[in-house]
C-alpha cells in the first residue's frame, strides 16, 4: 500500500467525469487500499479516485468513530434520496476551508464491492452526507459549488458554534 497525492482545487482532474469500472483487477484493489490509507492519513472521512488523479468511479468512506469500518463503492449510483440536512462540510481537496451545504438526510445506493458483486446500502445522516459528497467528485463537482454563504476556515467555524 502507498499514500497517494491528493489533488487540490484548481487541478483540472477534479472537474472531469470519472469512467465506469468494467471489472475487478489487482490494480483496482491496490487503488482502493491506497485510497483508504491516504484518507486515514489525511484524517478524512471519504476520498474519491479523482482526488488522487484517477478518473475511475470508485470512492472510499469511513465515518465510524473507531475509523475501522471502511466502505468501498465501485460505480456507485444514488437510486433514492429523501429528507434534508444542512451542515458544514470540508474536503481534502479544499484544505483549510469549510462551508454550509444542504444534502439529503437519507440515500439508497447501488454499487459494486471489491469482489465486483452488486450491493445496495442505505445511508442516513452524516454517512449520507459523505456518500453524496464523494459521488459528486465522480462527476467533476466540488462541494464549494453548493456552499450556502462563504467558505470559512476552521477557526471561524469554532467561533460560530
Amino acid at each position: 500500500m502507498a499514500l497517494r497525492k491528493i489533488r487540490i482545487q484548481g487541478d483540472s482532474v477534479l472537474t472531469k467525469t470519472a469512467k465506469e469500472i468494467t471489472g475487478m483487477t489487482g490494480r483496482l484493489r491496490t487503488l482502493a487500499q491506497d485510497m483508504l490509507e491516504t484518507m486515514y492519513e489525511a484524517e478524512g472521512v471519504g476520498l474519491a479516485a479523482p482526488q488522487v488523479g484517477i478518473l475511475k468511479r470508485i470512492v472510499v468512506i469511513d465515518v465510524s468513530e473507531e475509523r475501522n469500518q471502511p466502505v468501498v463503492l465501485i460505480n456507485p449510483v444514488i437510486t433514492e434520496a429523501d429528507g434534508e440536512q444542512t451542515g458544514y462540510e470540508g474536503c481534502l481537496s479544499v484544505p483549510g476551508k469549510s462551508g454550509l451545504v444542504t444534502r439529503p438526510m437519507h440515500v439508497h445506493v447501488k454499487a459494486r464491492n471489491l469482489d465486483f458483486e452488486e450491493i445496495e446500502l442505505e445511508a442516513e445522516g452524516f454517512f449520507a452526507r459523505a456518500v453524496c459528497h464523494e459521488l459528486d467528485h465522480l462527476d467533476g463537482h466540488l462541494y464549494v459549488e453548493k456552499v450556502e454563504g462563504e467558505l470559512l476556515d476552521p477557526s471561524e467555524l469554532e467561533e460560530e458554534e
